[in-house]
């Protein structure tokens, strides 16, 4: 399990660090942008990320 958690974790990682790779100003606008957003709509779209998330996986499983 443990070893499933830790690849995951790693592709989550080399997800998140497409964008910056490819596109560097792109991501440093979405980050003044989000740095501009209040705490409540982050933690909706957090939110709503995890829910797909965990929507996805029982659809693989």
């Amino acid at each position: 399990m443990w070893q499933e958690l830790a690849i995951a974790l790693s592709l989550v990682l080399v997800i998140e660090g497409i964008l910056p790779f490819l596109n560097p100003a792109a991501w440093r606008l979405m980050a003044y942008r989000l740095a501009d957003m209040e705490n409540r709509a982050i933690r909706l779209a957090g939110l709503s990320s995890m829910a797909a998330g965990l929507v996805l996986l029982s659809l693989l499983k």
